[in-house]
C-alpha cells in the first residue's frame, strides 16, 4: 500500500484497490511513462493487474479474478501536470496524447486559472490553428483550420451545438482537436472540435472560493466544493456569478451558473455519475465598429455604434447528464451516457453597417432572433482489449442516437416604424430611436426536427512496441424535417454519411511518436445549425472535408510535451453558381487550408511552466463558390499566430508570469475588402501564496496598452481589443 500511495502522490491520479494486497516488495519504476504504464511496471510479478477506469482513475485487482469485493479502497489526488496527458476524447479510449495521430491541444485548468481565463475566446488563443470570431456579439464562433462554425463544441464528448457564450467556471480542461474527425464526433466537425471536460465529483476534498475584481467594473465570484460523503458516494458543487462592465461604453454582462454533480461507486465494477447545469448569460450584444477604406475605421475603441439599450443577448441553458460505466470483465467495459438539454436563446441588435464615402455618416440597422432548442442524445460504447499473439487490439464499438427540436424566429427592426436603416453621424454614432420589430419579407419562422443515428467502430492495434495503427469508420443517418410557418411548407431530407479515419503511429523510442493520419467529415446542406431548408438546398449533397496530416509528439522527462504537425484540409461540394445559368446552384465550389503548427506545454524545470503555440496557415478558395472567386483568402485566418505564456516560481510563496500574443493581419470577410492589422500583445501576472489556504494573483492584459483589433463578424462589425486591464483574484480554501 505504501508503494501505491507514493505512486498516487507522484502521478496525481486515483488508484482504486479492488482486492487484498499481497505482502510483496514492489520494484522501483524509473523513466518517462504514462501513469498506466508505470503502475503496470510497479505491480509486475505480484499477481495483480492494473486497468483504466477513466481518465484519472486506475484500478488494481487480482489477475484473472472476477470475484465481488466489498467496499473498494481509493487513494485519490488531483492531476496537476501540464504534460504527459492521457486523453479519451480523441479515440473514446484512454490513450496517451502522444499516441493520438492527430493535432490536439489541451488547455489545462491550471493554465486557465493562471491567466484568469473566462471565455472560449481566451482559451483558443492558446490553441494553434484556431481563431475566435465575433459571433455578432452573442455567441462563440471559432474558425478551425479555415472553417468557421458555431456547432463544433462538445462537453465530455457530447454535442453542445447551441449558439451562446460558454463560461469556464466548471471546466477541468479544454481540448482542441484539429482536423476532420466525424468518426468520434459525427457530422459537421470539418475543421475540428472543441471539447470541454467538466469537473467531476471525486473523493478528494475540494473547498475553495474565488473572488475577482478589476478594470472596467469586473466583479466575479466562484465556488468549488466537494468530497466523498461515504466510501461509495462523492458530491461536488460548482457555482459562479458575474456582473461586470466592459471597456466599451454601455456594454455589460451578467451571468451565473450552478453545476451540482454526484459520483457513485456501485460495487467494484460499476461507476455512476450524474450532474446538472443551469447557466444564464445576459449581456449587451456588441457588434463593434465599422470599416472605412479597407481598414477598421478610426474611432474611439470605446464608442458604441448603434443603440446599446436595444442590443442584448439572453441565453438560458439547462443540461442534465447521466453516465453509467461497468466493467463486464477485466478487458471488457461498457459505458452509456445520456444528455438532455433545454436551451432558450434570444438576441437583438441595433448595429453598424457601412460608412459613406465622405466618412461622415454610418448606416445603422436592426433585427432580433429567437432560437430555442431541446436536445436528447444517448451514446453507448463497448471497449474490448484483446491480444492475438504479439499483437494487441483495443476495439471500440459505439451507437449514438439523438433528437433535436429547434424553433427559429427572426424579426427586422423598423426605425420609427417605417425604415429598415438610418444614418448616424460617424463622430456621434450612439443613437436612441424607437424601433418596431416585426417580420420582414425574408425573415425566418420555422421549426426543425433533426434525428441522428450513428454507428461507429474503431480498432487501435499495437503491432510492435514501435508501431501502432488506428482505423475505423462511422455510419451516420441524419434526418431533417423542416416546417415553414410563413407559408406552411414542409421539407425533408436524409443524409447517409460514411466517415472513415486511419492513422499510423511510429515510436522510435517510448516518449516519441511520429504519425500520419487521414480523416473525413460531412456537413449536410441544412448548415451547422440546421436552421433552414429550401427547395434548392433540400436536393444538395453534403459538403465534404478531408484532412491529411503528419506530425510528431515528444514527452520530455521534465514534464514538457512537444508537438508538431503539417496538414492539408480540403473542403469540397460547396455551392457555386452555374456558369451556364447563374440562377442555378451547382456543387463545384471548393476550399483548401494548408499549414503547420508547433506546440509546447508543461514544465521546463520544477519551477518554470510553459504553454506555447505557433501556427502558419494559408486558407483559400480553390474553385468558385457562391461567396467568393478562386484565390480569395478565407476570413479570420491569419497567416501566422503565436502564443507564449511563462510562469516562474521565484519562491515557494510567490511567482511571476509573462505572455505574448501575436496575430498576423487577416481579412474581415471572404470578399477580402477589409484587412484587420497584425498586432502583438503582452500580458503579465504575479502570484502569491499567502498561507496554506489563501492565495492571490494579479493579471495584467495588454501590458503596454496596444491598440489592436482582435476579430470581426463582417467588414463592418469589427471588435477592438481591450486596452490595458488589471484583474485581481483571491482564492481561499476552507
Amino acid at each position: 500500500m505504501a508503494a501505491l500511495a507514493e505512486f498516487t502522490r507522484q502521478s496525481r491520479v486515483r488508484v482504486r484497490v479492488d482486492t487484498e494486497l499481497p505482502m510483496v516488495r514492489a520494484p522501483g519504476v524509473a523513466g518517462t511513462l504514462t501513469p498506466p504504464e508505470a503502475l503496470r511496471q510497479l505491480i509486475a510479478g505480484s499477481g495483480l493487474v492494473a486497468r483504466g477506469v477513466d481518465g484519472v482513475t486506475l484500478a488494481v485487482q487480482q489477475e484473472n479474478s472476477d470475484a465481488y469485493v466489498l467496499d473498494p479502497v481509493e487513494v485519490v489526488a488531483r492531476p496537476e501536470s501540464e504534460g504527459h496527458v492521457v486523453i479519451s476524447t480523441a479515440t473514446k479510449t484512454d490513450t496517451p496524447l502522444r499516441d493520438v495521430p492527430q493535432a490536439v491541444t489541451v488547455v489545462s485548468r491550471k493554465l486557465i486559472a493562471d491567466q484568469g481565463m473566462q471565455s472560449m475566446a481566451d482559451v483558443v488563443r492558446y490553441v494553434p490553428g484556431v481563431t475566435m470570431g465575433q459571433g455578432e456579439g452573442n455567441r462563440d464562433q471559432p474558425t478551425i483550420r479555415g472553417n468557421a462554425s458555431t456547432s463544433t463544441f462538445f462537453v465530455n464528448g457530447v454535442r453542445d451545438d447551441v449558439q451562446y457564450f460558454r463560461d469556464l467556471y466548471n471546466v477541468e480542461r479544454v481540448e482542441g482537436l484539429k482536423g476532420a474527425n466525424a468518426l468520434m464526433f459525427g457530422r459537421g466537425t470539418g475543421g475540428g472540435a472543441i471539447n470541454r471536460v467538466t469537473k467531476a465529483a471525486e473523493w478528494t476534498p475540494t473547498r475553495e472560493v474565488t473572488v475577482q475584481g478589476g478594470s472596467y467594473g469586473t466583479r466575479r465570484g466562484a465556488l468549488d466544493v466537494g468530497q466523498g460523503v461515504s466510501e461509495t458516494v462523492a458530491l461536488r458543487f460548482n457555482g459562479m456569478y458575474e456582473n461586470s462592465d466592459r471597456f466599451r461604453r454601455d456594454v455589460s454582462v451578467e451571468r451565473y451558473g450552478i453545476n451540482p454533480a454526484v459520483t457513485l461507486a456501485a460495487g467494484a465494477a460499476t461507476r455512476v455519475t450524474a450532474d446538472f447545469e443551469h447557466f444564464y448569460d445576459y449581456r449587451t450584444a456588441d457588434r463593434g465598429i465599422p470599416s472605412f477604406q479597407g481598414q477598421p475605421a478610426i474611432a474611439d475603441a470605446r464608442t458604441f455604434f448603434g443603440d446599446p439599450s436595444q442590443s442584448w443577448s439572453d441565453a438560458r441553458i439547462n443540461v442534465a447528464t447521466a453516465v453509467v460505466e461497468h466493467d463486464i470483465a477485466s478487458a471488457l467495459q461498457i459505458r452509456n451516457r445520456t444528455v438532455f438539454g433545454d436551451y432558450d436563446k434570444m438576441y437583438q441588435n441595433v448595429f453598424p453597417g457601412s460608412v459613406d464615402s465622405t466618412g461622415e455618416l454610418v448606416s445603422i440597422s436592426a433585427y432580433n432572433q429567437r432560437n430555442d432548442r431541446s436536445s436528447l442524445i444517448n451514446q453507448t460504447e463497448l471497449t474490448y482489449r484483446v491480444a492475438t499473439g504479439s499483437v494487441s487490439h483495443t476495439l471500440l464499438g459505439g451507437v449514438e442516437v439523438g433528437r433535436q427540436v429547434s424553433r427559429n424566429l427572426r424579426n427586422t427592426g423598423f426605425f420609427e416604424g417605417t425604415a429598415t436603416s438610418v444614418t448616424a453621424p460617424f463622430d456621434d454614432p450612439t443613437i436612441s430611436l424607437p424601433v418596431a420589430f416585426r417580420q420582414g419579407e425574408t425573415d425566418a419562422h420555422n421549426r426543425t426536427l433533426a434525428t441522428t443515428v450513428g454507428l461507429y467502430l474503431q480498432d487501435q492495434v499495437t503491432l510492435t512496441p514501435y508501431l501502432q495503427l488506428i482505423a475505423g469508420a462511422r455510419l451516420e443517418r441524419f434526418d431533417l424535417s423542416f416546417h415553414n410557418f410563413r407559408n406552411g411548407e414542409d421539407l425533408d431530407r436524409r443524409d447517409d454519411l460514411i466517415s472513415p479515419r486511419a492513422g499510423l503511429v511510429v515510436k522510435p523510442m517510448e516518449p516519441l511518436s511520429v504519425y500520419g493520419s487521414y480523416g473525413v467529415s460531412y456537413l449536410p446542406s441544412s448548415g451547422d445549425q440546421f436552421a433552414s431548408l429550401t427547395a434548392t438546398t433540400e436536393t444538395l449533397e453534403p459538403e465534404k472535408f478531408e484532412n491529411y496530416e503528419v506530425g510528431a509528439k515528444l514527452d520530455v522527462v521534465t514534464g514538457l510535451s512537444l508537438s508538431a504537425a503539417v496538414y492539408q484540409l480540403d473542403r469540397t461540394n460547396t455551392s457555386a453558381p452555374d456558369p451556364a445559368d447563374p440562377a442555378r446552384t451547382i456543387q463545384t465550389g471548393s476550399q483548401r487550408t494548408k499549414g503547420f503548427e508547433l506546440g509546447a506545454t508543461g514544465n521546463l524545470t520544477s519551477r518554470w511552466q510553459l504553454a506555447a503555440g505557433y501556427a502558419n496557415q494559408d486558407a483559400y478558395v480553390t474553385s468558385r463558390t457562391l461567396q467568393a472567386v478562386p484565390g480569395a483568402k478565407v476570413a479570420l485566418v491569419p497567416r501566422n499566430t503565436l502564443s507564449l505564456w511563462n510562469k516562474y516560481q521565484l519562491h515557494r510563496m510567490w511567482g511571476i508570469g509573462a505572455g505574448i500574443i501575436y496575430q498576423d493581419e487577416m481579412f474581415a470577410a471572404i470578399d477580402n475588402a477589409v484587412t484587420l492589422p497584425s498586432f502583438t500583445r503582452f500580458d503579465a501576472g504575479a502570484f502569491f501564496t499567502l498561507s496554506r489556504e489563501l492565495r492571490a494573483q494579479v493579471n495584467v492584459e495588454n501590458l503596454f496598452d496596444t491598440r489592436y483589433f482582435i476579430t470581426s463578424h463582417s467588414n463592418n462589425n469589427i471588435s477592438p481589443g481591450s486596452p490595458r486591464a488589471v484583474r485581481v483574484s483571491v482564492t481561499a480554501g476552507f
